[in-house]
């Protein structure tokens, strides 16, 4: 079967510009990719790290404390490029998350387990320090942590894990057409799919995800200086010793996830990538982008090194969490790229015409730059108060 019979060949004229679409579809999945981080790997960092040091219990406390925000906020941003993806890509986006139909629809149910699952653990922490909205006579045992609260936390980390294999599996399927017939011809009845059909036995789809999971790791390391630095103090002993121990730790996980990032993304390249795609990415102006890419995260990795010594003030929490924002933005646009290259054979997204719908793109850009800045309110409030309750111990 050709896989061109399985797209539909009405795409019409897109309804923004190209450069609009893509713009923000990879912006939006910077911004999503950060929070979408701490979660992925950040939390079963956390529950390991809840079995350590009194500096360990204690980030792990506090990033499991920030995750429903963490998780929210990602949640949110994620609708930016899925969004666009519809708008753009639903050509090849539509069939593979059709073949797939059982692995994307359990993503929604998945998600809202692993999300009540920090919710308790969180309310486990709450009541250990003291819950102020508990009622009086509460018994200690249902506010503090208890075992099935644990558990929760556990089982939180393992399905935001599975979460990401099932985004990868979708995802991959989407660029990967060739394997459409086999899919398509193993999994249908009567030409109606079962929606059981996985791209798993494609090694793109493990290296894709290992090589993520490897940048969460270094996300968590910068957010878990950044953190250290912003939101505790320097007043009291007990802070600058946890302050010390996080500057030490820190480019250690670091370490882990650039190690990893560099053996699962050259798997990824020289291992996966079809030869068209390798060819493009290592020639002309994309060969400065294949080399940043591949490089860029040693930046946040140094950040992290060189202020290993430097436990005070919030310089180097600053730029450590900004270098994995860069890093973050680089890895999306190569992925985008990459992504472009792949799909070249069958659409080409940059040769649709477009429609442009004034109306819809200018409340888009509205209600984009009113949540960007309510957000950015939000954190100027967290880091106002966290800085008020510092004046007033």
């Amino acid at each position: 079967m050709d896989p061109q019979a399985l797209i539909n060949p009405e795409a019409g004229p897109l309804p923004a510009p190209y450069w609009f679409v893509e713009f923000f579809k990879v912006l939006g999945f910077t911004l999503h990719t950060v929070p979408m981080n701490l979660w992925f790997a950040g939390i079963v960092i956390a529950m390991v790290m809840s079995f350590g040091c009194e500096s360990g219990r204690r980030f792990s406390r506090r990033l499991m404390m920030q995750m429903p925000v963490i998780i929210a906020l990602g949640i949110n941003f994620g609708i930016v490029p899925l969004l666009f993806i519809q708008v753009a890509y639903f050509r090849v986006f539509f069939p593979a998350t059709i073949l797939t139909a059982w692995y994307w629809m359990s993503i929604v149910v998945l998600l809202i387990f692993a999300y009540y699952g920090v919710y308790i653990y969180a309310s486990g922490l709450r009541g250990e320090m003291g819950d102020p909205g508990a009622s009086a006579g509460t018994p200690t045992s249902r506010l503090g942590m208890t075992g099935w609260k644990r558990a929760a936390g556990w089982t939180a980390a393992v399905l935001f894990i599975v979460l990401g294999w099932l985004f990868s599996n979708g995802f991959s399927l989407m660029a990967h057409v060739d394997a459409w017939p086999a899919l398509y011809a193993a999994t249908n009845d009567a030409g109606a799919v079962w929606g059981t059909a996985s791209n798993a036995a494609s090694p793109g789809l493990w290296a894709r995800w290992l090589m993520m999971f490897s940048l969460a790791v270094l996300t968590t390391a910068a957010w878990m200086r950044f953190d250290a630095d912003w939101f505790t103090s320097e007043d009291t002993e007990d802070d600058r010793a946890y302050r010390e121990t996080i500057a030490g730790f820190a480019p250690i996980l670091a370490t882990v996830g650039l190690v990893g990032f560099a053996a699962m993304g050259s798997w990824y390249v020289f291992g996966t990538w079809p030869a068209d795609v390798y060819d493009s990415m290592f020639s002309g102006g994309l060969i400065v982008l294949t080399g940043l890419t591949a490089v860029a995260p040693g930046a946040t990795w140094l950040v992290l090194v060189l202020g290993r010594k430097r436990p005070g003030g919030v310089l180097i929490g600053t730029l450590a969490l900004g270098a994995q924002l860069g890093v973050l933005a680089v890895n999306a646009i190569s992925r985008q790229v990459v992504q472009n290259l792949s799909l070249r054979p069958v659409i080409d997204i940059a040769a649709q015409p477009s429609d442009t719908q004034w109306g819809p793109m200018a409340m888009f850009l509205i209600t984009f730059v009113i949540g960007v800045a309510v957000i950015g309110w939000m954190l100027a409030q967290a880091v106002a108060a966290t800085r008020a309750a510092r004046a007033s111990t």
